[in-house]
């Protein structure tokens, strides 16, 4: 029998998360939604809540990791490009307690239609809860996306995990999938 040490080291050598990840989502057709979902049943153990329906500051700063989900639906706008409810609260998200919390972005976007604008509501943000002092997670390479411009690279990768299910919804599953195992593996760090 293996002492409770050994199962301990077993279990993080594998990658297993022992972080409870909080996704939190807001919605204009159901495809963000439905993203959220996904990812709920691929982190076994994680809540999914309706950024509409959370007392905001409560629900984020009690968190131990979280997941926020968005479209992008103000293209081109310089601000408040959600088009959701995120809008409403990305001024407050700097003020919230959130240091040192693993946080991840997920964003929805178009990349034929708005190849010039491709998830830019994740870039704002990934910005605001930097600035409430959250671990930053999640980022993923531009390759293997074909879009014009951006403003969720930083640093050469975007800045969380850019979905097109307009265009490359066949290739969500396994960007879902492999995602899911580096943001697990990075909040173990």
């Amino acid at each position: 029998m293996l002492d409770l040490i050994s199962k301990l080291f077993i279990i993080h050598s594998l990658g297993i998360c022992f972080m409870r990840f909080t996704i939190v989502y807001a919605s204009a057709t159901g495809h963000t939604e439905d993203i959220a979902e996904r990812l709920r049943i691929l982190l076994p153990g994680s809540e999914l809540k309706d950024l509409d329906r959370i007392d905001f500051t409560k629900e984020l700063e009690e968190s131990e990791a979280l997941i926020c989900c968005t479209p992008t639906w103000n293209t081109g706008s310089d601000i408040k490009r959600s088009g959701t409810s995120w809008d409403e609260h990305i001024d407050n998200i700097p003020h919230l307690s959130l240091k040192d919390t693993p946080i991840a972005i997920v964003g929805l976007g178009d990349s034929a239609a708005f190849s010039k604008y491709f998830c830019d509501a994740m870039e704002e943000l990934y910005k605001s809860f930097k600035s409430a002092g959250g671990r930053m997670i999640g980022h993923v390479s531009t390759d293997q996306y074909i879009f014009d411009e951006s403003k969720s690279i930083i640093d050469g990768m975007f800045c969380g995990l850019p979905i097109d299910e307009d265009n490359e919804s066949e290739k969500t599953d396994d960007r879902l999938q492999a995602w899911s195992r580096a943001i697990t593996q990075e909040v173990n760090i």
